[in-house]
């Protein structure tokens, strides 16, 4: 017993016991204590494929910025609105790639006519041929 409350005079179950009512806070039993630590040390939810941190200090503030950049799975349940929402956004980068391809495909189809000579519209240029002949 004595050795947990030597461990939490210094850890963050202590900050979390400390925003309790004293009756409260004095209620727990050492297990509970180290059972609330372990489940606040636990480091299940860091695990991101990309997991960025950076913490800027601007000069001449007193204070620290912080930047979090997280990539990953999500592992927890959607509520209907978080699916719709995912569902539309899925869809919308289907479009716009898809976009891009039509796009692309165009200009290489333009860039192929014109590479062999075919004239649609006499006297008439979009500049794109032109353009790409000046690189090589």
């Amino acid at each position: 017993m004595n050795r947990i409350k030597k461990l939490d005079k210094t850890s963050t179950v202590n900050q979390l016991l400390s925003g309790m009512e004293k009756s409260v806070a004095d209620s727990f039993t050492g297990e509970q204590r180290k059972a609330l630590q372990k489940s606040i040390t636990s480091q299940d939810w860091r695990q991101h494929n990309v997991d960025f941190r950076p913490t800027l200090a601007l000069p001449f503030l007193p204070w620290n910025f912080y930047l979090v950049f997280l990539v990953g799975i999500n592992r927890r349940g959607l509520v209907p609105a978080e699916r719709f929402i995912a569902f539309t956004m899925f869809l919308f980068v289907i479009f716009i790639i898809g976009l891009i391809i039509i796009g692309c495909t165009f200009v290489l189809i333009y860039l192929l006519k014109s590479w062999l000579g075919i004239d649609l519209f006499p006297n008439e240029s979009l500049g794109i041929w032109d353009k790409f002949k000046s690189y090589l």
